[in-house]
């Protein structure tokens, strides 16, 4: 597997993404949804400018679900702006994410794995290089700097500090599942319902 590649200095966690998604309700974002309507991504969530939602209504890409009270109007016609789109075509998602900086840090949950702080992450190999260790999922964990520096090349054992979790390749579905852990600053009412109807239920 190609190698994770980042740089050599501490990767604040606000440089790769904020916890909260920003989004500015007056841009009037359409919700994107697959042909099986759910997001095409809950983090960051799938959202289009009501242009670009606009040009694929036209295109004859994607089925208006729901809408803005808001009109953009010509001479000739005029439109409420569509607020949750629905594609036509199924989009089939990859089986297992891209092995970035963001997706380990989604998949363990912005959260140092030796300690839960949030804050200064970079990345530890959990086996250390000069050991043998190999950049890759099953080796490579989200870690808070003080965490960071204190293990250093010892192996886990050595240095008394194992992962809150196995690292281990991710699915696309479990890296949706901590997404929605992140919901953005604003959701508009009309996504509400296709952004957690396949939540499961609770007995």
């Amino acid at each position: 597997m190609e190698g994770l590649h980042y740089p050599e200095r501490l990767v604040e966690l606000k440089e790769v993404v904020s916890l909260t998604v920003a989004v500015m309700p007056s841009g009037l974002p359409a919700l994107v949804l697959n042909a099986d309507y759910r997001p095409l991504s809950y983090y960051p969530l799938s959202l289009w400018s009501w242009q670009d939602a606009i040009k694929a209504v036209f295109l004859d890409r994607v089925n208006i679900i729901a809408t803005y009270d808001t009109e953009v109007s010509s001479p000739s016609f005029s439109m409420k702006l569509p607020s949750v789109i629905c594609l036509k075509t199924y989009v089939k998602p990859q089986a297992y994410p891209a092995f970035t900086r963001f997706n380990v840090f989604l998949r363990d949950r912005f959260a140092c794995q030796y300690c839960g702080e949030r804050h200064e992450l970079t990345f530890d190999h959990v086996i250390p290089r000069c050991k043998g260790g190999q950049t890759e999922w099953e080796n490579i964990v989200a870690a808070c700097a003080k965490c960071n520096f204190h293990k250093g090349s010892k192996m886990p054992a050595e240095a008394k500090m194992w992962p809150k979790y196995k690292p281990v390749m991710p699915t696309v579905q479990e890296l949706h599942k901590n997404g929605r852990l992140f919901p953005p600053n604003y959701m508009h009412e009309s996504w509400l319902d296709y952004l957690y109807w396949d939540v499961e239920l609770l007995p």
